[in-house]
């Protein structure tokens, strides 16, 4: 009887001890212990300008980070991704070398100079190819896999349903379709950089990363692609100092492929400019050292960079005492300083749409409906001439028709080629949003 009375209070006990371990939040996957800047910062902590009101939590969307054939052979150079799939996915050795050749093919016929590259048409010929490879199963299997692992983080975690979320803690945000990266320190904005984004093919992924190191003098090893051949020798080393090395004078690995690097032309600057990197010109990129290496605790002054620089032909690594959050984020909908800036959908990814422009006004407690009916039609004209890729052409065969009829409005321009973003101003959102850029350098 006591025996019996024991084992069923032992079963009790488990039973509450795994309930409550369940209500415990997981920290974003793949990232350990993030120590940064603010140690007892919170990746999901309710974010706040300093003029506005906290936002309200609304559903997050769902994560669909493009997954292309390009971004595949990139991960595979990582065997741990390639022992990960053939395990979990349960591909088998010929399954398995068939789709790594598959992604190298792709690779090889790509063109930079094609005007009409797509992520979208990038990530369907993905998608139709692998399951002609290993079937509609495995295939969704291993761009699951794919896409936690180049993302970095779980989707629903980093944003938490918070659109333009503000850090309240040391970070460095990138947001893809504003070609801009902001640093943060202790929740303050202190500086901001127009930069290059990856091509259609080789879009900036999403998701949460960390700056553990910087690299200055980078070689760089050419691989045997199309746009490599007739500008250089394929797999012969470019030194740091030549002209003809893209990654310029200083790199910043952010795990997986992913780097902030320099060598970028100013006129690259807000536009396609990487392989799935933050492009920068070299004076930016030494800039951004200089601050980067402040937040993790190091002393890195411009005449340390500029001895770095004497012997351009010796590669030096500076390990940051801390590590510092890196977060990429697609957001086409911003609320900024009271007014809405609606970005070009670059990725195609199918954010500008009205379901996502309201998700972004309740955010702010702000409804679409309440709003006066010049300014809403403003914001869903801009909707429709943004809901296109970077060469102007829309994201979805319903956007076709829709792009280029007239503003009723009359206030929004119908000239989308070349337009970035269109800015409006809402009265409602009067000193709420994402903080405007500082010092912008670019």
């Amino acid at each position: 009887m006591c025996t019996n009375l024991v084992r069923l209070r032992i079963v009790v006990f488990l039973f509450l001890s795994l309930f409550l371990i369940g209500c415990v939040s997981n920290p974003p996957a793949g990232n350990g212990n993030i120590a940064i800047g603010n140690t007892n910062a919170n990746v999901n902590t309710p974010s706040a300008n300093a003029n506005t009101n906290t936002q309200t939590a609304v559903a997050p969307p769902v994560d669909n980070t493009p997954i292309t054939m390009p971004v595949l052979d990139a991960m595979f150079a990582d065997e741990a991704f390639g022992s990960e799939i053939k395990g979990k996915v349960g591909l088998s050795d010929e399954e398995f070398d068939k789709v790594k050749q598959a992604a190298r093919n792709d690779v090889l016929k790509l063109d930079e100079s094609d005007a009409n590259s797509s992520t979208a048409a990038a990530t369907k010929r993905t998608n139709e190819e692998l399951k002609k490879i290993i079937g509609d199963e495995k295939t969704k299997q291993l761009l699951d896999l794919a896409r936690q692992r180049w993302s970095g983080s779980d989707q629903n975690e980093l944003l938490n349903g918070r659109p333009n979320f503000v850090p309240t803690d040391t970070r460095i945000v990138v947001n893809a379709p504003a070609y801009r990266m902001d640093i943060y320190q202790d929740g303050k904005l202190t500086k901001t950089f127009k930069v290059g984004i990856g091509y259609p093919e080789f879009p900036l992924p999403r998701g949460l990363r960390k700056a553990e190191k910087i690299i200055f003098n980078p070689v760089w090893t050419p691989p045997d692609e199309p746009w490599v051949k007739g500008k250089y020798e394929p797999y012969k080393k470019v030194e740091a100092g030549s002209k003809d090395n893209p990654l310029g004078l200083i790199k910043i690995p952010i795990g997986l492929p992913s780097l902030i690097h320099g060598g970028k032309n100013p006129a690259r600057l807000g536009t396609f400019a990487s392989h799935g990197c933050v492009g920068l010109t070299n004076q930016q990129v030494e800039a951004f050292a200089q601050e980067l290496a402040q937040l993790a605790g190091n002393n890195l002054t411009p005449a340390d960079i500029k001895n770095y620089q004497k012997d351009k032909s010796k590669t030096e690594e500076v390990k940051l005492q801390k590590p510092v959050l890196v977060e990429l984020r697609y957001e086409t909908i911003v609320v900024e300083n009271g007014k809405v800036h609606i970005y070009r959908d670059v990725y195609e990814l199918g954010t500008n749409t009205e379901d996502d422009l309201r998700r972004v006004l309740t955010a702010y407690d702000v409804e679409l409906d309440q709003l006066d009916a010049n300014v809403k039609s403003q914001l869903l004209d801009a909707l429709k001439l943004m809901a296109v890729d970077a060469h102007g052409q829309p994201v979805s065969d319903e956007d076709t028709k829709k792009s280029n009829s007239p503003s009723k409005s009359g206030k929004v321009t119908t000239t989308i080629k070349g337009k970035k973003e269109i800015v409006i101003d809402v009265p409602q959102l009067a000193g709420k949003g994402y903080p405007p850029a500082v010092s912008l350098m670019g």
